[in-house]
This record gives structure tokens, C-alpha cells and sequence, in this order.
């Protein structure tokens, strides 16, 4: 086994029940005693490890012993050459848990003579400017505290901050990839990780390291709302290296959170999510415990910050199921095959709320206990440049809530059109192709707009049934899709246009306790193809669930 002390005292204080673990940091243990800590290949530099720690407790703070821990797997090292077993990190903690604190103590020392590799610079990358200066405020601040020692080894410039010796540098950058090609860095930190839509902005910040000795990567932040993002993804990456499933050194997975919502309740677990809170508690971190538990007191009186205070500060995003129409889990289920439907009957829906945005059309199939739902939507150019930078490069990051309308394009499940209005005929010729394809000839749909489309699509031969009052049906619908969600009766196939759809729709509880589907952003959170699948919902008993094909084999071989 490999030694090292502030490892195996934080694997000791697990073991011994001194501080409370979350099931992916049970899995971590588990991963290193079996797959790391046995290798004979490999090495801690317990120099490196000491020399940071004492960097750290010298000129900032006292480190806690989970902080520890993670500095020891930053100077874990092949025998062979010294190379930096570990790449990539993530480090995922409750709001509060000292992220930041630490990722300052990192940085400072990597460009320090003390790590000892010149020209190791670092940059420090967020979604806004002030979230990218956190960490690089607070090395410039230790050092103008401690001028007679630390200005002597650094530069220190509101916009950079060098070793003398080095001539490695720490800057803060936005996360607008436009101009960051061709760095040099040794080592990049991406902060509030939760707010990357895509790996895009990512993949040009990280195009320079190796050209450095041991370069590295840091993912901090908690989680966010953002699902199917880039987070989800690396979340996914993490949890393959805990079970085994990839590349044991693909990334070092440090992930805080709770297990489960019922959790919450009980203070004493709330160190799961924030291991600052782990006893013997400092005095910042008694501060920090009594600012959690006054939020979650005044959840009583205000239970809207509900999702706020879960996703932020015990780490686990939930959904409130008075505003959200399912939990992510129950949209994540939908994404299944479709199954055999070429020969199902169905019914035919559309959304087309406005002609100067968005229109989703849909099929909607019975099979056994599921409902099967084929959707294609048409947005308008104008709208999506303006609210989804979709005419942007490719290396340009899209902002949180914004939509990767161009991947979905390619993808082949929405058509941008670039016209004043989306024509109508766009709709009806698309049914019209469905036609050759599935048993449709009935559509549901709204009053809105049908004044323009009812001629159209009756001049092709289509029955069309006129919802009069759309809202009306949603309380008569809500027990059936919800129920449908829960027990993971909807395939939407993999489309995470649909799901993106149904995660955007606000469930509004009315005062006669029916329920109306809204959006959760008037704007950007489109809800067209969700509607779509209501208005089909309405009339889903009205498909016949029987596959014709055997009786259609059946009549064609009687000679009549």
C-alpha cells in the first residue's frame, strides 16, 4: 500500500466514524484502496505535499483535513518519469465549502518557487468576471498583507500576478473563448462549473497545457440547474471512474453532496454536502453553519427558495413538484428507443404559439403501457440569434439557459427557417411526410392560429380537432402525465430538445387546485414541444394500441 498521513488520517476519520461521507465519497475510498493506493508505480512527493500545506496554513488559513487530502492527490506521481498521475479534478462542495479558499492556496504555490517549474502560469476561467477574480483576489490580498515577505517572490498587479523567480504568471479569465487560443498555461481552473452549457469554451482553455511539465486541470464549483451541460458530463465521467467503467486516473472525483432529499432534515448530515461542517468545527466554519441553518429555518415561512437552498448548499439539485411538471430523473427516463411503431395508428399534435419564434409538431403512438411520443420543431432565424447566439462561432460559450439550437439542428430535430414568420406550410408539409410513414390523419391543436392552418391542413385531407381553451385541459391532463412520468411511461427516443422542453414548463397550482402548464421563463425556456404532447394527450384514448401488420399479412395471402 502506499502511505501518505493526511490521506490515510482522512480515510482513518471515515472508517472510524469521526466524519460522515456521501455515497460517492464512500465509492472514492473504495476506488483508491483498491485501485490506487495498492500500485507499487507510484508516489507521493511528501515534500511538495508539506511544502503547500505549510504554504497554505503560513499565509492564508488553517487547512481542514479533506483539504489536505486533495492537495496530497495533486503531488501524486508516476515513479517512472515524476509525471502527475492525476490530470484532471473535480471538487464539488455545498456553497460555502471552501473551494475557492483552497483553489487560492493551489494556484499560489504552482507559481511559486516552492513548486519549482518555471513558466507554470495558471489561469483562473468563470462565466462572469467577478467569479473569475474570487480566487485571484484573495493570492493578490495575501500578498499586499504580507508585503515585507511575499512582494519580495511576486509581482503583484490588479490584472496578473508573477513569480520573480518563475516567471509564472495567475491571471482571471471570462469564459469567452474567442481569443484564449495559443496559451501556455501549466495548469487551468475552471470556477462554477455548473454554468457551461458545453465543453466548447473548455476545449480552447485547456488547448495550450502540455507544453508545460504536469499540467493540470481544476473543476470547482457546486451543482446548478443546468442539466445536460457540461457538469452532467463530467459528473457522468466521475461516477465511470468509481465504478471501474473508465481510465483510473481519467479524473480525480472528490463530489460532496446528499444522498437524498430526506436527509436535509437532520443538520447532522449536512456535512455530507460541506465537509467544512465536519467536527471540530472552525470558527469559519461555525459562522457558515449558522448561515445554513437560519436559511433552512426560513424555508418554513418561504419554501420558494426550496430549490436554491438544495442545489447550493447541500449540493443536490431537486425539482419542487409544484412547479416542475417531473423530476430530471423521471425526463432522463424518456430517453429510450422508440419501438416498432411503423405500422401503429396515432394521433397528431402542434404548438404554435408564436409564428415569430418556435412551432413544435408531434406524433403520439400507444404501445403497451407507453406513450410514444415523435416531435419536430421549426424555429426562426432572427429569434435564435437573438436569444441563442445561434449564428455565433462554434467557439463561442453560450451563456447559462442558453440552448445549443445549432447541435439540435444537426441533429436533425429542429429546422431553423430564415423568414419574417415561420410559414405554415412548414407544419403541413411535415405531416404530410409523416403521412407516408405512420397511420395520421387526426391533429389536435389550439385555437391560436388554427384560422390560418385549418384550411391548410384540410385542404390535404387532415381531420383537425380545436382545443378552445387550452389551460382548461391541463388540470384534466395533469394526473395522467404526471403519473405517466413517474412511472417512466414516455419515450421521447433520445431528444434533448423534447427534454429540454419539459424541464422548461412551470406547473402553476390554482386556487380551485387544478393545474395549468407555464413556462419557467417567458422567453428563453420554450415549452412548444411539451405543449404539443399535452394537446396529443388529450386525445390519447382515441388511438387504437394494435399492430395491423399480422392482419394485413393475413388478408393479402386470401386469394380473393
Amino acid at each position: 500500500m502506499i502511505k501518505q498521513k493526511y490521506v490515510d488520517a482522512y480515510i482513518k476519520d471515515f472508517e472510524t466514524g469521526k466524519v460522515l461521507f456521501n455515497e460517492e465519497r464512500k465509492q472514492l475510498i473504495r476506488y483508491l484502496k483498491e485501485d490506487i493506493l495498492t500500485r507499487d508505480d507510484l508516489f507521493f512527493d511528501d515534500k511538495m505535499i508539506e511544502d503547500c500545506i505549510n504554504f497554505g496554513e503560513k499565509w492564508y488559513f488553517p487547512l481542514q483535513p479533506f483539504q489536505k487530502f486533495l492537495i496530497a492527490f495533486i503531488f501524486l506521481f508516476h515513479k517512472k518519469n515524476k509525471k502527475a498521475f492525476y490530470r484532471k479534478f473535480l471538487w464539488m462542495l455545498g456553497r460555502g465549502g471552501g473551494k475557492n479558499g483552497l483553489i487560492s492556496v493551489v494556484t499560489h504555490f504552482l507559481i511559486s518557487e516552492l513548486h519549482g517549474i518555471n513558466e507554470y502560469s495558471i489561469s483562473i476561467v468563470a462565466n462572469s468576471e467577478d467569479q473569475a477574480k474570487t480566487s485571484f483576489d484573495e493570492v493578490f490580498n495575501a500578498i499586499e498583507f504580507n508585503p515585507d515577505v511575499l512582494k519580495k517572490a511576486f509581482i503583484n498587479q490588479k490584472a496578473k500576478i508573477e513569480g520573480r523567480k518563475t516567471k509564472a504568471i495567475l491571471k482571471f479569465r471570462t469564459s469567452n473563448g474567442n481569443t484564449k487560443d495559443g496559451l501556455r498555461d501549466g495548469a487551468v481552473v475552471f470556477d462554477e462549473i455548473h454554468q457551461y452549457l458545453t465543453n466548447q469554451d473548455v476545449k480552447v482553455h485547456i488547448s495550450g497545457l502540455g507544453k508545460r511539465k504536469n499540467p493540470r486541470e481544476f473543476y470547482i464549483g457546486t451543482d446548478g440547474y443546468i442539466r445536460e451541460g457540461f457538469l452532467d458530463k463530467l459528473k457522468d465521467k466521475a461516477q465511470k471512474v468509481l465504478t471501474g467503467e473508465a481510465r483510473p486516473n481519467s479524473i480525480f472525483p472528490f463530489v460532496c453532496k446528499l444522498d437524498n432529499e430526506d436527509e436535509v432534515f437532520d443538520p447532522k448530515n449536512w456535512e455530507m454536502s460541506n465537509p467544512m461542517l465536519s467536527e471540530p468545527r472552525s470558527e469559519y466554519a461555525e459562522v457558515l453553519y449558522d448561515a445554513i441553518l437560519e436559511e433552512f429555518e426560513d424555508l418554513e415561512e418561504d419554501p420558494s427558495n426550496r430549490e436554491e437552498f438544495m442545489t447550493k448548499r447541500m449540493n443536490l439539485p431537486v425539482e419542487d413538484l409544484e412547479r416542475s411538471v417531473a423530476t430530471w430523473e423521471e425526463i432522463l427516463a424518456t430517453n429510450r428507443p422508440f419501438p416498432d411503431i411503423s405500422k401503429s395508428s396515432c394521433i397528431g399534435s402542434l404548438d404554435y404559439a408564436s409564428i415569430r419564434d418556435f412551432a413544435a409538431c408531434g406524433l403520439l403512438f400507444r404501445h403497451d403501457e407507453d406513450y410514444v411520443f415523435k416531435t419536430h420543431s421549426f424555429a426562426r432565424k432572427r429569434f435564435v440569434d437573438i436569444y441563442y447566439g445561434y449564428s455565433k462561432t462554434d467557439d463561442v460559450i453560450k451563456k447559462e439557459k442558453f440552448a445549443p439550437i445549432k447541435e439540435w439542428e444537426q441533429e436533425g430535430l429542429l429546422t431553423v427557417v430564415d423568414e419574417p414568420s415561420i410559414n405554415p406550410m412548414h407544419i403541413v408539409n411535415w405531416f404530410v411526410e409523416m403521412r407516408k410513414q405512420y397511420g395520421v390523419n387526426k391533429i389536435i391543436a389550439d385555437n391560436y392560429k388554427m384560422d390560418i392552418l385549418r384550411p391548410l391542413f384540410e385542404a390535404e385531407g387532415f381531420e383537425i380537432e380545436i382545443i378552445r381553451n387550452p389551460r382548461a385541459i391541463h388540470g384534466l391532463l395533469a394526473p395522467r402525465i404526471e403519473s405517466a412520468f413517474a412511472n417512466h411511461q414516455i419515450i421521447f427516443d433520445n431528444n434533448p430538445l423534447m427534454r429540454w422542453y419539459t424541464n422548461n414548463v412551470l406547473v402553476r397550482i390554482k386556487k380551485d387546485g387544478n393545474k395549468e402548464y407555464l413556462k419557467k421563463d417567458e422567453v428563453r425556456r420554450k415549452t412548444d414541444g411539451f405543449q404539443s404532447f399535452v394537446h396529443a394527450m388529450y386525445r390519447a384514448d382515441e388511438i387504437i394500441n394494435v399492430d395491423y401488420s399480422e392482419a394485413l399479412d393475413f388478408l393479402n395471402a386470401i386469394d380473393f
